[in-house]
């Protein structure tokens, strides 16, 4: 057993693989993580029923283990989504740069995302990309 905040083995290891610039996708569960992930990302489904995990819950332990230099959100035209202000929460500094749907899914399916999340997040436009920065000495 390890005693660091994330013992999720593939996750640990699909981010021990990363690098400076690599991007993480935290998806809700509408997402379609199959179609609309990077050629290179690992998959990993932790959907374990509607509403576990939540994508904060994730986001917070994921944190625990990459420094964060930028982060994308699904917004919608309309308004924006209370999560929103919990991403702000997690990631002080960090500005979160919204995008549209497809906007989003074009920089999802992009080479630089290494680690793709399925979570069963219910809230709508609950999804997060991530880049990783550098580990500073």
């Amino acid at each position: 057993m390890l005693k660091s905040e994330l013992i999720h083995p593939h996750i640990s290891a699909a981010l021990a693989g990363a690098g400076h610039g690599a991007k993480v996708l935290i998806a809700d569960g509408n997402y379609p993580l199959s179609t609309r992930s990077g050629p290179n990302a690992d998959l990993v489904y932790l959907n374990l029923r509607p509403g576990l995990p939540t994508v904060t819950d994730v986001l917070e332990t994921i944190l625990t283990e990459i420094p964060v230099e930028a982060a994308e959100v699904m917004a919608p035209p309309d308004h924006e989504p209370e999560i929103f202000a919990e991403f702000r929460k997690l990631l002080p500094g960090i500005e979160l740069q919204h995008r549209d749907r497809f906007a989003f899914y074009e920089a999802a399916e992009s080479p630089e995302v290494c680690l793709a999340i399925a979570t069963g997040e219910e809230r709508v436009y609950a999804n997060i990309l991530l880049t990783i920065g550098v580990v500073k000495p």
